[in-house]
């Protein structure tokens, strides 16, 4: 599966839209996270702990697009896009949504 967020892929010619799929995943942050990124943001540095959360999350976004694109018959995606927002009482749930255009493209 070609994936891109460019509106084309150079070199190949889109044979057919298939529409628009989105992958979503809503991640939730537990205590131990949340007590290591306060110390994190206390001490100064990078959460490596959020990092990795948000690393899990956009992979599983990008993956349940992908599936859902394959399901309509596409062999490329494009026009990708990815948001990223907090939810939740305390902001404790990251949501994460990929989203574009599934084609079929010819191969050589």
């Amino acid at each position: 599966m070609l994936v891109t967020t460019t509106p084309n892929i150079e070199g190949k010619k889109i044979t057919e839209y298939k529409g628009i799929v989105f992958g979503e995943v809503i991640s939730g942050v537990d205590f131990i996270k949340d007590f290591t990124a306060g110390l994190t943001n206390f001490f100064g540095g990078r959460s490596g702990s959020y990092e990795q959360e948000l690393i899990e999350a956009r992979v599983a976004a990008l993956k349940e697009m992908e599936r859902r694109a394959e399901s309509l018959g596409a062999n490329a995606i494009v026009g990708v896009d990815i948001d990223y927002e907090v939810l939740g009482q305390g902001g404790n749930m990251l949501m994460v949504t990929a989203s574009g255009t599934a084609v079929r493209v010819e191969m050589d």
